[in-house]
């Protein structure tokens, strides 16, 4: 009878209920990775553990078992993005490239993942991956000639330099978004503006601004990062061997 009653087919109106999705189990990897894409698709400003929580469908209370609050998570985040970057074996003879090279692999990685470089704007990035990358800058700059307490004060001051340039870029992009407009609409728009603004001044008073605005604003984000890197590296060279000054 049982079986019987089973094979008999539902009527139309009626369907059958989908088994419920495998919770996904709860760990710090699970958040961390969870947080990423929150951060990724919906900005800085969204994450949060509740927002974690929900994207998991569970509490914001069951992530504390796993992450002590937002500020960890944050650090978490930030050493998993660090990951991605692979950093080199120092070879004496190309220090300086390396360390071009890396500084750039460094500005990609962050700048693909939001505005999560405000993270190390606010804390000393202590994550393996951040260890990981400090003790390869070390041994490039060393490596090199220069003497470790400037190789320290070099990597305080370039991630300082990535991040807040990652963090004003991570800024454009949101009000691009806002705005509505593509990028170069936006662009083209915004320094526009001040270009406009800027050739109104009174020349007495602004007579090298009001005789340059076009050089004032010339020059997109890389570009003008990669000037910045090349002026802290060649003041860098000159603690280097003599060879490379």
């Amino acid at each position: 009878m049982g079986e019987q009653a089973q094979a008999v087919p539902l009527p139309p109106w009626r369907t059958p209920r989908k088994a419920p999705a495998a919770r996904q189990p709860l760990s710090q990897d699970a958040i961390v990775e969870t947080g990423l894409r929150v951060l990724d698709a919906e900005g800085f400003d969204a994450l949060s553990m509740r927002r974690v929580a929900q994207e998991l469908g569970t509490g914001p209370a069951s992530l504390y078992a796993h992450v002590a609050n937002k500020d960890e998570l944050l650090d978490l985040l930030y050493d998993r993005v660090l990951a991605e970057v692979e950093t080199p074996r120092a070879d004496p003879g190309r220090w300086r490239e390396q360390m071009r090279d890396l500084a750039l692999h460094i500005y990609e990685v962050l700048s693909a993942h939001a505005d999560i470089a405000r993270v190390a704007m606010a804390d000393i990035p202590s994550g393996p991956n951040a260890l990981r990358i400090t003790e390869a800058e070390l041994a490039i700059m060393i490596s090199g000639g220069v003497p470790p307490r400037i190789a320290s004060w070099m990597i305080d001051r370039l991630n300082l330099y990535i991040a807040a340039d990652v963090h004003e870029g991570a800024m454009y992009a949101a009000r691009q978004r806002a705005s509505g407009k593509d990028a170069g609409e936006f662009i083209s728009d915004f320094f526009g503006r001040f270009g406009d603004y800027y050739r109104t001044l009174p020349e007495d008073r602004f007579p090298m601004m009001t005789a340059h605005v076009d050089d004032l604003l010339e020059g997109g984000g890389r570009v003008r990062f990669e000037f910045g890197l090349d002026l802290l590296l060649g003041g860098l060279a000159r603690y280097g061997a003599p060879g490379d000054r």
